[in-house]
């Protein structure tokens, strides 16, 4: 971005698509994206589910940025194409850049339709990758889409091999976050722990692939040690009753808190001891971002990009996925050294201020843009 907060191509008109309306990770980015886009002049109007809890909706309604909903009532839609690429030509967009399988394939078609640029960004789930079907889908809009992203290195090789495209054709561009530490949090008194109460915060939707389980057999490996931990997760989802449930096998009852979807994520991060991501997969998970700009200490699965995020280990402790006698280790060693704990948490909040801000990404982003936009104009 310009030092006026202008981007280089102020004026065009962007379509963010994505198939969901919920509050998760990729969603999260789109609408700090879109909001940061439509700050730099660049407006933009959103593409999304019809029917559904309305989460982004308000997100974005919050920064200024029109919604359009559609319906996707079957596997393959002519109609949905077509109704997207008439919202394309309706609000005169410049671009569109579409997130996640779904809207990968139907954004590439309506904007081939609509004769305007496209981008794809993954995210970091491939369930596309079990069935050949959708595997030849997503590449058929890799085939008709201008930029494809992975917001990891792990990821893009990933999508190269499945897809069985050149690696020069994905565009690695980390998630970025704009993020206010608190000072203080009411998060503790919240859940009435005492000051001798060790506190592990994680933030994600309640899915295996989260990984609450290994934490949960963890922080069990630890009670001995530790008899004052407590575990608090930060998101909502189909494991609650099973979470729960483990818990009270394993005697954790008591010390494990369910706090559901939470809009007040620098208040519970301000809250952690440590913050835990036992993710057994993903990509580059917002929540990690901003707990490193938190300056917490962070113990987390090497999965996707995330430990090129902790610079090998150097700014937080890693360990194998879905081992909780590694993750128990970890935590002990954080929670039994203070001094190394602050050193870590400095450290990480240093590096999200060097790599993660959301300037740099919109700034990538907004390069790619450039360039597809240029060569619309100038074939040649």
């Amino acid at each position: 971005m310009r030092r006026n907060g202008a981007l280089p191509i102020r004026g065009a008109r962007v379509a963010h698509l994505i198939e969901t309306d919920g509050p998760g990770g990729a969603e999260r980015m789109l609408a700090q994206l879109a909001g940061e886009l439509q700050a730099g002049g660049c407006p933009g109007v959103a593409f999304l589910p019809a029917g559904q809890e309305g989460w982004l909706s308000r997100e974005l309604a919050a920064a200024g940025i029109a919604v359009e909903y559609f319906q996707l009532d079957r596997p393959l839609s002519a109609r949905l194409a077509a109704s997207l690429a008439a919202g394309f030509r309706r609000h005169r967009i410049d671009l569109a850049h579409s997130h996640e399988f779904t809207m990968a394939f139907y954004g590439a078609w309506a904007a081939r339709r609509a004769r305007v640029p496209h981008v794809i960004t993954m995210h970091g789930s491939r369930y596309y990758a079990g069935r050949l079907r959708r595997k030849l889908a997503l590449r058929a809009a890799a085939g008709l889409s201008g930029g494809i992203v992975a917001v990891s290195q792990a990821l893009a090789g990933q999508l190269s091999r499945d897809l069985w495209i050149r690696s020069t054709r994905i565009t690695t561009i980390p998630n970025g976050v704009r993020f206010d530490p608190l000072a203080e949090s009411t998060i503790r008194s919240e859940l009435a722990l005492s000051p001798e109460d060790h506190l592990v915060v994680t933030v994600g939707n309640l899915y295996p692939v989260k990984g609450h389980r290994v934490l949960l057999d963890a922080a069990a490996l630890l009670s001995s040690q530790h008899p004052n931990l407590h575990v608090a997760i930060a998101g909502r989802g189909e494991l609650a009753a099973a979470l729960a449930e483990q818990a009270r096998e394993l005697g954790f009852a008591g010390r494990l808190h369910l706090l559901g979807l939470r809009s007040d994520v620098a208040n519970v991060l301000a809250a952690a001891d440590v913050f835990v991501l036992p993710s057994l997969s993903e990509g580059l998970p917002l929540a990690l971002l901003e707990a490193m700009c938190a300056a917490r200490p962070i113990v987390a699965s090497a999965v996707g990009e995330v430990p090129v995020a902790l610079a090998a280990g150097a700014a937080g402790l890693l360990v194998e996925p879905g081992n909780a006698t590694a993750l128990a280790a970890a935590l002990h060693r954080v929670l039994a050294n203070r001094f190394e704990a602050q050193l870590l948490g400095k450290s990480a909040q240093a590096r999200a201020a060097a790599e993660y801000g959301i300037a740099r990404m919109v700034t990538r982003y907004a390069a790619l843009y450039e360039r597809l936009l240029c060569r619309r104009r100038d074939p040649l």
